[in-house]
This record gives structure tokens, sequence and C-alpha cells, in this order.
């Protein structure tokens, strides 16, 4: 079953990794809270169409861990999607994923459960792939000067996200068995669409952030793709799934999300990553790769040393 939850979690990064580009594109024509407010809402209703029975049965208990799920899930959409309007896709793509790096800290301080040598080892990898991967010099003893020279609002409203991301894992997996996954998918979607309508309203009253909307072929397929499948089919299958791995795990998985964001953002935005960003992408490869199987491979040595 840890396999199969792993294959869908890999599956729910393709899909994430899409979304970079096209948001970035679409927020041209509709401002970012207007933007998730539609694509959050329109996901609500159509869950409750489908689940009407579960959604109206929902008790307290799952009311109050949704709220809690959604809550992580509302200020790391938020400021990822306000973020990628001041930053390029492939830098938001890469920031969001140093969650990683968050998921197994968040977790020995909130369920006291340190995570496996492998996956911190796969973690630390992946980490510096990152690193690699955000670099746009060709020389070693740049890089880190260029990862601080271009660091502006987007970024740093992408690391808040990632931080939320992080916190939304971790949580995910202390709460997804207790209650029905379909109260918990529906009422994160609702808290995460109430607060940007919120939010909206209140950047749009205190002239931080205009409500703008040029509706158009592009928001219309960027909000149909970002609803069906990047907020009700991930979302369902990730508050299934994830419960049959570990936080760090499922994180070290989602880091090939910056990898794939960045390719189709080559791709599509003509958006580059240099010689480095190559390297980088080994390497996350390999941390995920040494996440997976280090474990055993120190459980097989000790055995047959016993």
């Amino acid at each position: 079953m840890r396999l199969k939850s792993e294959l869908i979690l890999l599956f729910i990064t393709f899909i994430w990794a899409g979304t970079f580009a096209i948001i970035k594109l679409t927020l041209e024509f509709i401002s970012p809270m207007l933007f998730v407010s539609i694509r959050f809402f329109i996901a609500a209703l159509i869950i409750m169409l489908f689940s009407r029975k579960k959604v109206f049965s929902i008790n307290k208990s799952a009311a109050k861990m949704g709220t809690i799920l959604g809550f992580f899930l509302f200020v790391g959409f938020v400021v990822q999607t306000i973020g990628l309007k001041y930053t390029t896709a492939t830098k938001s793509a890469l920031i969001t994923g140093t969650f990683v790096v968050f998921t197994p800290i968040l977790q020995i301080v909130v369920e006291k459960k340190p995570p496996r040598l492998g996956s911190i080892i796969g973690v630390i990898i992946v980490f510096i792939g990152l690193l690699f991967l955000s670099s746009k010099e060709n020389s070693f003893d740049q890089i880190l000067f260029s990862l601080g020279q271009d660091f502006n609002i987007g970024d740093g409203l992408t690391f808040i996200c990632a931080i939320s991301f992080a916190a939304y894992i971790v949580y995910l997996d202390i709460i997804s068995d207790k209650v029905d996954y379909v109260h918990l998918v529906w009422m994160q979607i609702i808290v995460t669409g109430i607060g940007a309508m919120i939010l909206m309203w209140v950047l749009d009253f205190f002239l931080i952030e205009k409500i703008t909307l040029e509706l158009n072929a592009n928001v219309i397929g960027t909000i149909i793709y970002t609803t069906i499948f990047a907020t009700i089919l991930t979302t369902f299958l990730q508050t299934k799934y994830q419960k049959f791995t570990t936080p760090t795990r499922a994180a070290v998985i989602f880091t090939s999300e910056p990898l794939i964001a960045s390719i189709l953002a080559y791709l599509i935005l003509n958006e580059t990553i240099g010689i480095f960003g190559f390297i980088g992408g080994g390497l996350i490869i390999f941390g995920v790769l040494t996440s997976e199987v280090m474990d055993n491979l120190i459980k097989k040595l000790n055995n047959k040393k016993v």
C-alpha cells in the first residue's frame, strides 16, 4: 500500500508542477486573490454537488480539523499566488520546494517523531539540489552570491508558502486517519476560498491590490485545470493516501515538482535554469531515491551482521 500511495503522490506532483507556468501567464489578466477565490469556491461547489450527504453530515470534530488544514492551505496558496506575480515560475517552484527542509523539523517539534536516517539524508541531498537548480551561475565560487542577489518580495512570500505547506503536510499526517477524508477535503477547500475572498476585499479596500479580471480563454482554461485537477483531484488523493507514508517521505517525493515545473517554465515561458540547474535536477532525483532505499539497505546489512 505504501508503494501505491507514494506513486499517487508522485502523480499529484506532476499535476502541481503544471500550475506554475500557466498561473504566471494568467495573472496578467486576473488579480491573484480573485483567482484563488474563484478556484477554491468552484472546487468546493463541485465537491458539494457530488458528495452532498458527506458534506452536510460534517461533525464538529471534522470541521475543526478541516479548518486547521484549511488555514495552512489558505496561507500557502495565497502567498504563493501573490508571490508568483512578482517572481518567475521557475523560482516560485524552487522556493516552494524548500518546504521539504521544514517538514522534518516541524515533524520533530509537533509530533515528537524524528524522521529516519534515509529521509534526513535524502532531504539534505534534495536541498543541495535545490540550491544548484536555483543558481544561474556557471562557476562554483559564485553559487551563494547568485542565490541571494535576485531575492525579491515575491521570493519572500513564496518562502512563507514553503513553511505553510510543510506545516500542512505534518498536520495532515496527524489528522487524516481520524475523520472522513471527504469532510477534510471539503472543509479545507471552502476555508481557503472564504479566506481568499475576505483577503481580496481587504486588499482592495486598502488599495494594496485592485480587483481585476479580463475574462479570456487563458483565464478559463487555467481555472478549469487548477480547480478540477490541481485542487479537487490532488487534494482528495493527498488527503486519502498520504497517511500510508511518512510526512518526510511525502515531502521528498514532492520535491521533484521544481524540476518538472522548471522544464515546463522553459517550454512555456522560455525561462532557463543553466548548467547547475541540470546538476540540481539530478541531485533531487538522487535524494528521492536515497530516501526510498537507504533505510531498507541499512536493515538488510544489519540483518546480515546478526
